[in-house]
């Protein structure tokens, strides 16, 4: 086995030196903020903070960089091989069309609300773009495709809610990632339609926990357990970037998976991990293992990995959309377990073997032109994993360098948003979104390293959000968390937003609210039962005994909260073009219903607490009602509501409308019986516009 190992790591550092040149057209050796020009000469990063394209000489990094200013807030940036460069403006509903060697963008092209995802044809001919939502409808996202000879549409088809990125197949096929479903659709793109609008992903990923069987008939049990009651699966979110393999044949997906187990929000609930019901992944505890008094992880005695309640991930599928996963919830951290029926795909869990180095929040992803090695930028760990695409060892490794599976581990800068492989397969290029810097990767003395770090721009931001920004997203942070539980505040909040996933907690279900856009600071009493008073109670509770941290300080608690207000609700149409006559009608049917009664003042709640008749009372997991402290739930704000579904506590509305249509002729929320079916629609268009 040390002979095994030992070749692995000599494969994984020759890795970049050795890739062959990609095929034309091929490669899929980029994604997110940083692309490289097709002769490996120049360096393309896009800055959110500042509205520009950095253009950079790769051979010489001391050289200024040439700054081009594009639309609000770019994300994405893609070299087509006419090396056309595209960029993507998630809050300018636009795509900035730079050709080489121009010193501003050629024509800007009008796309749909929060564009981010891109991709061009072999030939150049077809430019792909994904929507986050139409302008139309905010339930549904799109992927438009446009001539990029005659800059016209070709067609726009709805693939699902919240899309974000996609990959091309031969054969005129594509992938999309659902973001928050957790979910892909695949495309036909010759003719601008879905072909299959969802995947197998979390029957594979559950195969024990559903009492499902292995492909060769056999039972599947949990590792090490004799089973557990209650829940015990894992659901893929933050669906944030996908690639292919050069030839076509895989397909792999960066992506969170979340816990379905109970965990205990309350350190010394007696009711969790085993003191009188059984509740699998307890507080700090896995499915099988006992809890502990903080920390959203599970491992085992003296076990170094870690498996923290929303994981880093890497799925893998095939071409024709299907999942080829491990069994996530067959998975024991301390064995870093491989279904033995796995077959030449990487690790399904993206780990370090290194103490205090996580690997969280993966956030762009590439692979290297021979198709060995996977690249995932970590924008939540800042760091870098590069991961074998064949199964190299059925056993975690030793080696401090290497993960599971060969998994090497790089530290770059403060929030790295995208990836680049050189096509002469030498560099590895990085770009840290927090602190506007490029990090150049290469290999020597057999590891990858970080060889230089070049400094694009300085902050232009507020002194306090900067800093708040980078321990939101900090799963490094002694005073944020255990570091080697590898979560961030982000890890739940996804983009300061919220993940779409309902956490089962002893206390019962718990959707994850949105923090974007709600004057957060301005609504205390916080959480959903309403137990902390004060900004500095709810941040204390959530480092420390949810998180594993120190703490923040008095400082970094006004940093973080600077940086939460200053975040901008998700771009949402409504807000400023539904029709007037539209508004008075809905602002009608919501006095009708009393909606103000509740939702009031600068941030449309009254900070009260009430039971709607939404409270979960039978099933595995369960409102516990002396957690209700107030005798019911936490009025939500209904500033920026229309794109933060599903709704609810429990996440059992996934429409507006289907929670105005809950209890309607019961009046548990608002006085809605009276609504006439035009009116409940009506309510909807102006509660979406707020």
């Amino acid at each position: 086995m040390k002979t095994r190992l030992l070749a692995a790591a000599l494969a994984f550092a020759t890795a970049l030196a050795c890739a062959p040149e990609a095929p034309a057209g091929g490669g899929n050796s980029a994604s997110g903020s940083v692309a490289i020009s097709r002769d490996d000469a120049l360096v393309y990063a896009v800055d959110a903070d500042l509205d520009t394209l950095f253009v950079v000489d790769a051979k010489d990094l001391s050289a200024e960089p040439r700054a081009i200013k594009v639309g609000r807030m770019p994300e994405k940036v893609l070299v087509a091989p006419d090396d056309t460069v595209y960029v993507a403006n998630r809050y300018g509903r636009s795509v900035s069309v730079v050709r080489r060697g121009d010193s501003q963008a050629s024509l800007t092209l009008e796309v749909g609300v929060e564009p981010v995802g891109l991709a061009v044809s072999e030939d150049g001919r077809t430019l792909y773009v994904v929507n986050s939502t139409r302008r139309t409808d905010l339930e549904v996202g799109s992927v438009m495709a446009f001539d990029t000879a005659t800059h016209t549409l070709k067609w726009e088809t709805a693939v699902g809610p919240e899309p974000r990125a996609i990959t091309l197949l031969p054969g005129g096929r594509a992938m999309v990632t659902l973001y928050k479903s957790g979910d892909v659709v695949m495309l036909d793109v010759t003719k601008g339609a879905v072909t299959k609008s969802g995947s197998d992903l979390f029957r594979e990923l559950n195969r024990s926990a559903l009492g499902l069987s292995t492909p060769n008939g056999q039972p599947r049990q949990r590792p090490g357990t004799t089973g557990t009651t209650g829940p015990s699966t894992r659901r893929a979110r933050a669906l944030e970037a996908v690639t292919a393999s050069p030839d076509g044949k895989q397909v792999y997906v960066a992506a969170l998976l979340a816990t379905d187990s109970v965990l205990n929000t309350r350190p010394n609930d007696p009711l969790a991990n085993g003191g009188g019901s059984a509740v699998p992944g307890g507080f700090g505890g896995g499915a099988g293992n006992p809890g502990t008094s903080a920390g959203y992880g599970s491992s085992g005695g003296g076990c170094r990995l870690v498996r923290p309640v929303a994981a880093a991930s890497l799925l893998t599928f095939d071409p024709e959309g299907n999942a080829n996963v491990d069994d996530a919830s067959a998975d024991d951290p301390c064995r870093s377990f491989v279904d033995p029926n796995r077959g030449e795909r990487p690790p399904l869990f993206l780990t370090s073997n290194a103490p205090g180095i996580p690997v969280q929040g993966p956030a762009a992803i590439a692979v290297d032109a021979s198709g060995g090695y996977v690249f995932v930028a970590n924008r939540e760990s800042n760091n870098v994993s590069i991961v074998p695409t064949t199964s190299i060892t059925t056993a975690p490794t030793v080696d401090r360098n290497l993960g599971a599976g060969g998994t090497q581990v790089v530290n770059v800068g403060a929030g790295p948003t995208g990836i680049a492989v050189s096509r002469d397969g030498t560099t590895a290029w990085v770009f840290n979104a927090f602190d506007h810097s490029l990090s150049k990767l290469s290999s020597g003395a057999g590891i990858v390293r970080q060889r230089e770090v070049k400094r694009l721009a300085e902050d232009v931001l507020p002194a306090d959000v900067v800093a708040g920004r980078k321990l939101f997203f900090s799963a490094v942070s002694p005073d944020m968390n255990d570091p080697n539980l590898g979560i961030s505040c982000a890890t739940c909040h996804v983009e300061a937003r919220e993940d779409g996933h309902v956490w089962n907690t002893t206390e019962g279900p718990r959707n994850t609210p949105a923090l974007t856009g709600k004057l957060l600071a301005k609504t205390a009493p916080f959480h959903w039962n309403g137990e902390f008073n004060t900004v500095s109670q709810f941040m204390s509770h959530t480092t420390k005994d949810r998180m594993g941290g120190r703490g923040p300080s008095e400082a970094m608690e006004r940093q973080l909260m600077a940086f939460i207000m200053s975040v901008q609700a998700p771009d949402n149409p409504f807000t400023t073009e539904t029709p007037a006559d539209v508004k008075a009608r809905g602002k009608s049917a919501w006095d009708k219903a009393a909606c103000g009664t509740c939702h009031r003042g600068e941030a449309l709640t009254d900070d009260r607490f009430y039971d709607v008749g939404t409270l979960v009372e039978t099933g595995p997991v369960v409102d516990r009602r002396e957690f209700l402290f107030h005798g019911g739930l936490n009025t939500p704000s209904l500033l920026g509501i229309a794109r933060t579904g599903p709704f609810l506590h429990d996440g059992s509305a996934p429409t507006l409308k289907a929670r105005i249509l809950m209890g309607k002729e019961r009046n548990e929320h608002g006085l809605t019986s009276q609504l006439t079916d035009q009116e409940v629609d009506d309510l909807v268009a102006y509660v979406r516009s707020l």
